[in-house]
């Protein structure tokens, strides 16, 4: 699979930059937020899970979370919480793995529940075996699905300010079909790993593509340089509509349940001090204000409704 983020990933990126209170991202957090943001799409787009997938990256660095979330559609949105500099340098140890806390949290989150299901969360360090940090984000993951899946999986990712893309690779179940939530785990995938000389010589040929070749290449070039001596059929691409897109899902009606949830007291406190309540979403930069007036219906709207499910009750 090949996925190249233009739009999308610039409309990110312009909405941040937008952002008066934070600016735009140093370049190494937008390289690594769009690599997370193009195998977040790739990885939806494998599993065909009907649900949403969240990839963050968290750690004890100046870049504390970065999170991406791709809906079944492939709307995708993402964001960085960035709280001290990052030299034009930083590696991806510096920005999120300074001591070794690092980890890669991939969430499974279904859009239709089971009574008492929870999301599927899996999570990896960003060291390896031995301890040592690692500084290639298609590393981590490639080790998670390795983990997760029992599937070797090669991963090629690259990013700057007008383009996130990537390829994946990865060698077919033995048997079944699954997802990342590990329904593909089993005894024959595991005893096939590293060891598949057809997907071994096909992951040699994907690992020779540079991150410029991936950024600047369409993918019928890269597809013909890499595997010139494959037979290749490609499927339609998806375009418009089906193709991967940036969709925030915040709205009002979510902001004014998260001042609700704080609290009458809490919320009378933040007034008293600023003299409204204003909320900003991290991933579209779209701020929602609550004056004295709004907050106070909140609330009343709130006891309304709970005395109305005491009497239903």
């Amino acid at each position: 699979m090949v996925v190249r983020l233009t739009d999308a990933w610039t409309e990110i990126l312009r909405r941040r930059a937008s952002n008066t209170s934070s600016g735009p991202y140093a370049a190494p957090v937008q390289e690594m937020l769009g690599e997370m943001t193009a195998a977040a799409a790739l990885m939806q787009s494998n599993i065909k899970f009907d649900g949403s997938l969240v990839l963050q990256i968290f750690g004890d660095g100046p870049v504390k979370v970065a999170v991406v979330e791709v809906q079944p559609d492939l709307s995708l949105r993402a964001t960085a919480t960035v709280t001290e500099a990052v030299s034009g340098d930083s590696r991806l140890s510096q920005m999120v793995n300074v001591n070794n806390q690092g980890r890669c949290a991939i969430t499974l989150d279904p859009k239709t529940k089971f009574p008492g299901q929870q999301p599927y969360q899996g999570v990896v360090p960003l060291f390896d075996d031995h301890g040592r940090p690692i500084e290639k984000l298609s590393a981590v993951l490639e080790h998670y699905m390795l983990q997760s899946e029992q599937l070797d999986t090669t991963l090629v990712l690259a990013a700057n300010d007008t383009v996130a893309a990537g390829l994946l690779i990865q060698r077919l179940p033995m048997a079944g079909a699954g997802n990342l939530a590990g329904s593909m785990v089993s005894k024959e995938n595991e005893d096939q790993i590293g060891l598949n000389e057809h997907y071994n010589r096909i992951a040699m040929l994907a690992s020779s593509l540079k991150q410029e070749e991936l950024l600047t290449l369409d993918v019928d070039t890269i597809l013909r340089r890499l595997f010139w001596e494959e037979q290749i059929t490609r499927f339609e691409p998806l375009m418009g509509e089906t193709a991967p897109r940036f969709v925030c899902s915040c709205s009002r009606e979510r902001v004014a349940k998260m001042i609700q949830s704080l609290g009458r007291e809490e919320a009378e406190s933040i007034l008293e001090e600023r003299g409204d309540i204003e909320v900003a979403c991290e991933f579209c930069g779209v701020q929602y204000r609550f004056d004295p007036v709004d907050a106070a219906q909140l609330f009343t709207d709130s006891a309304r409704l709970g005395q109305s499910g005491t009497d239903l009750h």
